[in-house]
């Protein structure tokens, strides 16, 4: 069976998935480097590149690889879902969020291969390769993410931005959905 029809044997059968279901079917899938090397490509000057290996309406699988650059803070919008460390370590920073302020930092932790970790709705994270470069991760979500928000510490803003834009401050007008001035922590 190849990694697709594997894939989608698995992930067809999810219908409005439970925290619990999604990270079940996570495991299930088994997947591993050498699975995803043939799929990966240069970030090139993001901080990572991505590639939809599965999606419909209830969830979407993205496998990810990461340059040295660090992804910004963002949420997944209505979304929760597991991400895989398939190769390497993440640096994943947390932060709280409270209405029309700036996400504040509570904690960050250093998943290793192997290691899953759990992306709650609307809750704000970002990530960084803490080797360089090496760092390949799945990322599994019900439902496919819409309206992510994505947050510039520097100009005190946060921007919904479109789906063809990652956990970065958009490059392009058009994929700025949204854009939103805010308040610094008190």
């Amino acid at each position: 069976m190849s990694l697709i029809e594997q894939v989608k044997h698995i992930l067809d059968n999810l219908d409005s998935p439970t925290k619990l279901e999604l990270r079940e079917a996570l495991l299930a899938l088994d997947i591993n480097f050498n699975d995803l090397k043939p799929l990966l490509q240069s970030a090139k000057d993001k901080p990572y590149y991505r590639k939809l290996l599965y999606q419909n309406d209830e969830v979407e699988l993205l496998v990810m690889n990461w340059s040295a650059i660090e992804c910004a803070p963002h949420d997944h919008g209505h979304s929760h879902g597991w991400i895989q460390v398939i190769n390497g370590t993440t640096i994943n920073t947390v932060y709280e969020v409270k209405e029309n302020q700036m996400p504040e930092k509570l904690f960050s932790q250093h998943q290793g291969k192997g290691k899953l970790f759990f992306a709650p709705k609307k809750g704000v994270h970002k990530m960084k390769s803490a080797e360089g470069a090496g760092l390949v991760t799945l990322h599994l979500y019900s439902p496919p993410i819409k309206e992510m928000m994505v947050y510039d510490f520097k100009t005190c803003a946060a921007c919904i931005v479109s789906d063809d834009c990652g956990a970065w401050w958009p490059d392009h007008l058009r994929q700025k959905v949204r854009e939103i001035q805010l308040k610094k922590q008190e």
